[in-house]
């Protein structure tokens, strides 16, 4: 932008944020742009040295919870529809669209926003131990095997980081989730997630009613988190490389739209992947849905009710839209966030292609 002041943030600068990240000065508070140098139109922030220690794990914990949370909160209405069809696919038989529709026309506009106050904090509690935990997990396992091992089992190191985040991070919203799914399938329930929660406690204990889904939700959730991480760090990969450059040397908006792009095919494939538990999941919290048996028998006999392709198809079309623009949301929030807390993002490195080129360029 032309006569627009601009400043580079050193490393040493007080301000670590938004490493790798480029934008107008015009941005910041002009007290604060106003006492860096001049470089080419905009701020070039550079990320804090290489830490990966307590402070990077809670960080990225941190960033994970608030990106969760703020997607999902945003998705409600969305995922308030996508219930009802898998709940009541013959009353809610219009698609996305017509439910959104019907369930104005019928209830108010409001319940659409059903669920939010569990949505928002069973996700940021998730996403702090799913983000923060494959952070964790990623780097200690790329430390076990080493720079170049870690690269060569980079996609087995993904799938394995977000299996043992995601099953930890379960645990935390299972109880959340239940009251969710029991507020969204009647409105009439309670008022909210305390009064939600107490009453799921009172009427069918701890186990039976915060805990009957955690089956499906860990068969939900474990695939879908690791298709997520492991098909996200490929396709951004695939990305970078068509722009001539490494996931890590990436910078501003082309490093946002790559975050956003390999989003957007990490949540579909996920979705796909994750939806007939998904299905499973939010019937089993719907109260006498599958009969009263162990929760092992309710669930083959939803699965019996619903026939196999009805568990597959029914309402994917929306989970797609939801989970596709969540995830892509997700990974642009988690990078803007690291980078606004001064942490640098870990990436794994292939040294034996950089010293392959390296070689290249000196023989030229």
């Amino acid at each position: 932008v032309t006569g627009v002041q601009t400043c580079a943030l050193p490393i040493s600068s007080t301000m670590p944020g938004f490493s790798s990240l480029m934008m107008p000065t015009a941005c910041v508070m002009p007290s604060i742009a106003s006492r860096f140098p001049d470089q080419n139109g905009k701020i070039v922030a550079y990320s804090a040295e290489k830490n990966y220690d307590l402070s990077y794990y809670l960080k990225g914990a941190l960033a994970g919870g608030i990106c969760c949370s703020i997607t999902h909160g945003a998705l409600t209405p969305v995922d308030v529809v996508k219930t009802r069809i898998q709940l009541d696919s013959v009353k809610y038989n219009k698609g996305l669209l017509g439910g959104f529709k019907q369930i104005a026309a019928e209830e108010g506009s409001g319940a659409l926003l059903t669920g939010l106050g569990p949505t928002v904090v069973g996700y940021f509690v998730q996403g702090w131990f799913k983000f923060g935990g494959v952070e964790f997990f990623k780097i200690n396992l790329a430390k076990y095997f080493g720079e170049q091992g870690a690269w060569d089992n980079r996609t087995a190191i993904y799938l394995a980081s977000a299996a043992m985040a995601e099953t930890i991070a379960d645990v935390f919203l299972c109880p959340l989730e239940a009251t969710r799914i029991r507020l969204v399938s009647d409105p009439t329930f309670a008022k909210g997630l305390g009064d939600g929660a107490a009453r799921l406690i009172k009427e069918e204990g701890i186990i039976n009613g915060f805990y009957s889904g955690f089956g499906p939700i860990l068969f939900k959730q474990v695939p879908y988190t690791m298709a997520k991480f492991a098909v996200q760090g490929e396709a951004a990969e695939k990305l970078a490389a068509g722009l001539g450059k490494t996931t890590a040397e990436l910078t501003g908006a082309t490093k946002l739209g790559v975050s956003l792009c390999s989003g957007v095919i990490a949540g579909v494939a996920a979705a796909i992947i994750s939806h007939p538990a998904d299905t499973l999941l939010s019937k089993v919290n719907k109260s006498g849905a599958g009969g009263t048996g162990s929760i092992s028998s309710r669930l083959v006999n939803i699965a019996k009710e619903i026939g196999f392709v009805n568990l597959c198809t029914v309402g994917l079309g929306a989970r797609c839209v939801m989970i596709g623009t969540l995830t892509a949301g997700q990974f642009l929030l988690f990078d803007i966030v690291m980078d606004v807390t001064g942490a640098e993002k870990f990436h794994f490195q292939d040294r034996k292609s950089t010293r392959l080129n390296s070689s290249h360029q000196e023989d030229l």
